[in-house]
């Protein structure tokens, strides 16, 4: 793939150069010839003016000779490369620069007639065959007493005007040439500096390809490709993570579906081969329907939480009180905290605090922060569920004194089947799903979550839901301590 996108880069480059090239010395070439001929008979006549005013009208004055006169002429002639004439309006030469005067046998030119150079001051051709060659021909008349008295002619090969042309040309085409050069050198360079983040890219496309996710590289640039780079890196340490989790993942599942289905397999075969008396087997039935509870609820824990990521969570909002909501889940944990003595403190806004949400689903999540709280905190302590107002928001609290949560742990409560006990043995019926279902349906409600805690001192978990617009209770604190013995009542 470089190398052929670097050919076309390159070959593009070759093509456009070669043609403009072709283009350019097509055009050229004709201007350029042009341009000299203008210049050239701009220049001559501008040489002819001149002799028709000095030398030419001294001879027709006689104040020099003819012999004078084509001596002069001579050596101007032959500085300007040329051959200059005077000519009668008869077409009788006075004087040919270029042959000595014979003025017993003057030279006459057949059909002369200034009129060739139409309403220019020059033309081109033989000079009414006087050349073999080509010639470029100025006219410019000898004027005396308002009468054209003859003409100074000026004839110079048009070859030595090509010549001009052409010495020009190969200038134009060496320079060309020479920045055509410049410019692919520039090119090549540019490239190669394009490429060489480019190749870098690729090479790291073909490791991630190849399942080496953890691969990282730089490239030293704020452009796209720089950009390019930062985002290949951060999606290669996304899919890292993700195949991390999903590594977790599967060992978590396994482990918490082998475990009950070990024992379940261990009290059966058990009671089969009577190592279980029959009369002790109504105790272990007991355990193996713990531990089909325990699969049952993992299983649908599962499933609740794959729909949530695959469909999307269906929220049926409507507004109800969340402090009545608090009280009804608190009184489903009453017979768990009397066996522990442990006591629920609610410290609620108003007596009633409308909120918008689904009710079943916050309530399921209050559910699972009350249930943490409770298998982690010791025997004999409190439990606090606090509210608070802020504007438009209600901020829920659920806090425990209990044994905490590692820092190195924090952020990973939220993971699906994470366990700050790795070894399962705190919590053996816990499915380490609550927090990550939790985490979701506060998610899905467009509000957050989070967690407070120290390792010894206890945990706090925070959420915020949307108060509803039209709650115009009181909004007087009540505080109150609901015990499991007040429970039980």
């Amino acid at each position: 793939m470089k190398k052929t996108l670097y050919l076309k880069f390159v070959l593009a480059y070759v093509i456009f150069g070669f043609f403009s090239f072709i283009v350019v010395a097509t055009f050229s070439s004709s201007l350029i010839n042009e341009r000299v001929k203008s210049e050239n008979a701009e220049s001559l006549y501008a040489e002819a003016s001149m002799v028709s005013k000095t030398y030419a009208a001294e001879l027709y004055n006689n104040e020099i000779t003819i012999e004078s006169a084509y001596h002069q002429l001579h050596a101007l002639g032959t500085y300007l490369s040329s051959t200059i004439w005077l000519v009668n309006p008869s077409g009788t030469v006075l004087v040919n620069s270029d042959k000595q005067p014979d003025v017993a046998n003057p030279q006459i030119i057949d059909n002369f007639t200034p009129s060739i150079t139409a309403d220019s001051y020059y033309t081109t051709g033989d000079f009414f065959g006087e050349y073999e060659q080509n010639m470029l021909i100025i006219f410019s008349p000898i004027t005396s007493n308002y009468k054209i008295q003859g003409y100074v002619i000026i004839a110079k090969p048009i070859s030595l005007l090509n010549e001009q042309g052409n010495g020009y040309l190969t200038i134009m085409y060496i320079t060309m040439v020479l920045l055509l050069l410049l410019s692919l050198i520039i090119l090549l360079f540019f490239t190669e500096m394009f490429y060489i983040p480019l190749r870098k890219v690729i090479y790291a496309t073909e490791q991630y390809a190849s399942g080496n996710m953890h691969y990282e590289f730089t490239v030293e640039s704020s452009d796209e490709m720089g950009y390019l780079a930062g985002t290949l890196n951060y999606m290669a340490s996304e899919i890292a993570r993700s195949e991390d989790n999903q590594k977790k993942f599967v060992a978590n599942v396994s482990h918490d579906f082998r475990s009950p289905l070990t024992s379940i397999k261990g009290y059966l075969e058990a009671m089969l081969d009577g190592t279980i008396p029959p009369e002790m087997h109504e105790k272990y039935l007991h355990i193996v329907l713990n531990e089909t509870e325990r699969l049952t609820k993992l299983t649908n824990s599962l499933l609740q939480l794959n729909n949530l990521n695959t469909k999307g969570m269906v929220l049926e909002k409507s507004v109800f009180d969340m402090n009545q909501v608090i009280r009804d889940t608190v009184a489903t944990f009453e017979g768990s905290c009397e066996q522990r003595q442990i006591s629920i403190a609610l410290t609620l806004t108003g007596n009633v605090m409308h909120v918008v949400g689904d009710k079943s689903k916050i309530q399921q999540v209050l559910y699972n922060l009350l249930d943490n709280a409770i298998k982690f905190s010791h025997n004999n302590s409190t439990i606090t569920i606090e509210t608070r107002e802020k504007k438009n928001k209600l901020f829920v609290s659920v806090k425990d004194t209990g044994i905490g949560i590692p820092k190195d742990s924090l952020n990973l409560i939220f993971d699906r089947f994470y366990k700050t006990d790795l070894s399962r043995g705190k919590d053996k019926k816990g499915t380490g799903l609550g927090l990550s279902i939790a985490k979701e349906i506060i998610h899905s409600h467009g509000e957050n979550i989070n967690v407070i805690s120290t390792e010894g001192v206890g945990t706090e978990f925070i959420f915020t839901i949307a108060r509803a617009e039209d709650d115009d209770e009181d909004e007087d604190e009540e505080d109150a301590v609901v015990s499991t013995e007040k429970n039980n009542k």
